[in-house]
């Protein structure tokens, strides 16, 4: 297979910084193009940053020159947002007006009807509404989104439970500094702390997964019939976010089936795809941010505490990493499908 050329919009951002460091070693992808804010522009990306995600900044775009955000000055097959939102709703815009695959991590048009919301293993017939977006809009390129960090996280562990009659879910989450970005939170106002509110989140978490578990009808995605309650915290944890689910079903369930549920969702044939999408930890004390974010590089889930609550209830814990498989391997990972499904 050919190598793509991609370009990260937002690269020097905490989210950019990940998408760079997963995309250098990249079977798939070439990076070609880094675009930041204007005072960046012409800078080399090594002198610029501030690296935040690893030890070092890798050698292959230490030495690329920095471009405005402007999609006549970029050349790339597939572009990749961590952009934030209110900057993504005109540039990412004005990319796929101009014929560019944009994979987005930015909720700016997430919601949108003619836009697919992506979790390759959950909803990849949601692609057919690149189709539909492109006669809406006149572009000849496309957007395609991946959902909040939370959200990604929850609705992995919900989509093999769907099929058990799963009606209604309560969720609290325990979430991670790096979600909040660089500097993100005050370091006083965290330490020996929780935080009890995320501006904008719960709205996201509680809508969002309507739209990943429902169905595409050719032309739109019917939503899920489903409640979803949640309540975001920040915690002093640096990556990882951790939630608490209560799932109520339609149906009398047993832990054993819903655990055999949470096996059944299989990997894809994928780059970035982990060898097992959802991991199920007997102990009683896990999972754990510290010792399971990591598991297949970041972009498989683990649950565990899976226990009755009612003849009709089950609750659980699910952790994933969010700034992997939350945030730019979520991106990649839809970008991989979409080439396997020869609409790049």
């Amino acid at each position: 297979m050919r190598k793509y050329s991609v370009a990260v919009l937002g690269a020097t951002g905490m989210v950019g910084q990940k998408f760079i460091q997963i995309l250098s070693n990249h079977e798939w992808f070439d990076i070609k193009s880094l675009v930041a804010s204007e005072k960046r522009v012409g800078k080399f990306y090594g002198e610029e940053v501030e690296w935040k995600v690893s030890a070092n900044v890798p050698e292959k775009v230490r030495d690329i020159e920095m471009l405005p955000m402007d999609p006549k000055k970029v050349d790339a097959d597939i572009v990749f947002s961590a952009l934030p939102s209110d900057t993504a709703r005109k540039v990412e815009a004005d990319f796929a007006s101009e014929g560019f695959v944009v994979a987005s991590n930015a909720s700016a048009f997430r919601m949108e009807k003619d836009v697919p919301l992506m979790i390759p293993e959950v909803n990849p017939e949601h692609l057919g509404l690149i189709e539909v977006q492109k006669k809406n809009r006149n572009w000849d390129g496309f957007i395609v989104t991946n959902p909040n960090c939370t959200t990604i996280i929850l609705v992995l562990s919900l989509k093999p439970l769907m099929d058990l009659g799963l009606k209604r879910v309560i969720v609290s989450s325990m979430q991670a500094l790096s979600g909040a970005g660089y500097p993100g939170v005050p370091s006083l106002a965290i330490m020996d702390n929780v935080l009890p509110f995320i501006k904008g989140e719960e709205e996201k978490v509680e809508e969002e997964p309507l739209k990943l578990l429902g169905k595409f009808n050719g032309s739109e995605v019917e939503y899920a019939d489903l409640t979803v309650s949640a309540s975001c915290h920040r915690v002093p944890v640096i990556d990882g976010h951790l939630e608490a689910v209560w799932a109520e079903f339609s149906r009398d369930v047993e832990v054993d089936e819903v655990i055999d549920a949470f096996n059944s969702l299989k990997p894809l044939d994928l780059p970035t795809s982990p060898e097992k999408v959802i991991i199920v930890r007997k102990e009683s004390d896990r999972p754990q941010p510290r010792l399971d974010r990591d598991e297949g590089d970041g972009m498989s889930i683990t649950v565990g505490r899976v226990r009755k609550d009612s003849s009709n209830a089950i609750k659980y814990l699910v952790l994933g990493h969010n700034t992997v498989r939350g945030a730019a391997g979520a991106s990649i990972l839809n970008a991989e499908l979409m080439i396997k499904e020869k609409l790049i």
